[in-house]
C-alpha cells in the first residue's frame, strides 16, 4: 500500500471568517452546528494511522478554521501520536490556518513541535481585505499580519497560501513586490475555480478566468526568473521541476491518479478529496472501518482512477505528459463530468508554453551542479587507499 496523507478537520467547515469565496463553510452535508472532533475519534484515527508504519506518517489539520480547536486539543495530538508511535517514527504535522487565532502560545507550540504551517494571505491589506473578512464584514489582514510576526518570533516554519481570485488576479506585480518585500520565501497560488450557485455551467463571479490565470501565473513565473529562482519557493514552479528532473510531481494536481490523501472530518466520516465532500464519495467512518481498509476501499480506487478518464483533445496534446488533465475539480466543476478539459486548460497552456523552455534550463544547471559535486567525491576504495598510505 502506497503511503497516503490524512487531511483532518477536527472543527468540520466551521470558521470565525466568512470569506466571500469559500466553498467549505457552506457544505451542508453536516447538521448541526457546531463541529467538533470527539476525543475517541481523535484517538482512533491516531492510532489506526501511525499503526501503518508509513516512512513517513503526515497528519494535515485543516478547515474550516482547525485553530478553532483550541490549542489544548493540539496538545492532545501530540501526546496522542507519542503514544501510539514507536521509536524512530517519522510523523510530521501541518496547519492550514487563517492565522486570525495565533499568538505568541500558540506560535511557541507550533515551533516546539515542528508543525509546518500555511497561512492564508491574498496580498497585501487592501487586496486581503476584499473577500477575507469575519462575519461581521471586518477585514482579517490586520490580526493576519500580528499572527505572521508571532510566527517569525517564535521561528514557525510557515508559508503563504495565496486564492487567485477574480480580484488579485489583475495585480500580479503588486503581489509579487509585496511578498518579497515581506520576505516570504515559500510562496503557493490556488487559482479560485467555483461555479455559480445560482447559474450552474457558469463560473462565480469571484472565480478568475482561464485568460486571466494564464496571464497572471506567467507574469509571477517572469518575476520569479527575474528575482532568482533559487531565492523563492513557488509551489507550481517547484512541481514543474521536479517531474523534469525525477518524472513525478511534488503536488496531486498534475498526478496520474487522485490517492495522495483522505479527508477525515469532525464526526469520523472519511472522503476522497476535500473538493468532493460528498455523499457519492463517502468512503466511510474511520470508527466502523480501519483506515487502510477505507483507503483501499473500491470507491476511492474509483476515484483515483477518475483522474485518467482525460478527453480527447488531451491524450494529444503535446503537454499531456505534464499536466495529466489537471484537478479533477477543475475539470467537473462546470460540466459535471470528469471526461471534459479542465476549466483551466487554456491558462496551463498559456504556462507551460512560456515556462518550460526555463525550468528545463534551470533544471539541467542542477543536474551539472549534482554532478560536479558527485566527481569531487572521491569513491569508497580511493579514500581506503588514502588512509593505508
Amino acid at each position: 500500500m502506497p503511503p497516503f496523507t490524512l487531511l483532518i478537520k477536527p472543527a468540520g467547515p466551521d470558521c470565525n471568517l466568512n470569506c466571500a469565496y469559500c466553498f467549505y463553510t457552506r457544505n451542508a452535508l453536516f447538521k448541526p452546528r457546531p463541529y467538533r472532533m470527539s476525543d475517541a475519534i481523535l484517538e482512533r484515527l491516531i492510532r489506526d494511522y501511525l499503526q501503518l508504519r508509513f516512512p513517513v506518517s503526515s497528519f494535515t489539520w485543516q478547515g474550516g478554521e482547525p485553530t478553532l480547536m483550541g490549542l489544548d486539543f493540539y496538545k492532545k495530538v501530540i501526546e496522542l501520536q507519542k503514544q501510539h508511535g514507536i521509536d524512530g517514527q517519522v510523523v510530521s504535522n501541518a496547519l492550514q490556518t487563517n492565522a486570525v487565532l495565533l499568538d505568541s502560545q500558540w506560535c511557541r507550540f507550533l515551533a516546539q513541535y515542528n508543525f509546518l504551517v500555511g497561512i492564508s494571505l491574498d496580498g497585501s491589506k487592501k487586496i486581503h481585505d476584499f473577500y477575507r473578512t469575519n462575519h461581521s464584514g471586518a477585514g482579517s489582514f490586520n490580526q493576519v499580519a500580528q499572527a505572521i510576526d508571532s510566527c517569525r518570533q517564535a521561528n514557525v516554519d510557515f508559508n503563504i497560501i495565496t486564492l487567485v481570485n477574480n480580484h488579485n488576479v489583475k495585480c500580479p506585480d503588486q503581489l509579487w513586490d509585496f511578498f518579497v518585500e515581506q520576505g516570504f520565501n515559500f510562496l503557493q497560488f490556488v487559482p479560485c475555480v467555483q461555479p455559480d450557485p445560482d447559474h450552474p455551467g457558469r463560473p462565480a463571479h469571484f472565480a478568475v478566468s482561464p485568460e486571466e490565470f494564464g496571464q497572471f501565473i506567467c507574469r509571477i513565473f517572469d518575476r520569479w526568473l527575474q528575482h532568482g529562482p533559487r531565492k523563492v519557493s513557488v509551489r507550481l514552479f517547484d512541481t514543474m521541476l521536479s517531474h523534469i528532473l525525477t518524472g513525478r510531481h511534488t503536488n496531486c494536481t498534475f498526478a496520474q491518479r487522485c490517492n495522495d490523501y483522505i479527508v477525515v472530518e469532525h464526526n469520523g466520516e472519511t472522503f476522497c478529496c476535500d473538493f468532493f465532500v460528498n455523499e457519492q464519495w463517502k468512503l466511510g467512518n474511520i470508527m466502523n472501518t480501519p483506515i487502510d481498509q477505507i483507503f483501499n476501499s473500491p470507491r476511492k480506487k474509483e476515484f483515483a482512477d477518475n483522474k485518467r478518464r482525460l478527453a480527447d483533445q488531451c491524450l494529444i496534446c503535446r503537454f499531456h505528459q505534464i499536466c495529466r488533465g489537471g484537478c479533477l475539480k477543475d475539470r467537473f466543476a462546470l460540466t459535471n463530468d470528469y471526461h471534459q478539459p479542465s476549466y483551466l486548460c487554456p491558462a496551463y497552456k498559456q504556462f507551460f508554453q512560456h515556462a518550460l523552455p526555463h525550468l528545463q534550463n534551470i533544471a539541467q544547471e542542477f543536474r551539472a551542479e549534482q554532478a560536479a559535486v558527485n566527481n569531487r567525491k572521491p569513491s569508497a576504495r580511493r579514500s581506503r587507499r588514502r588512509r593505508n598510505h
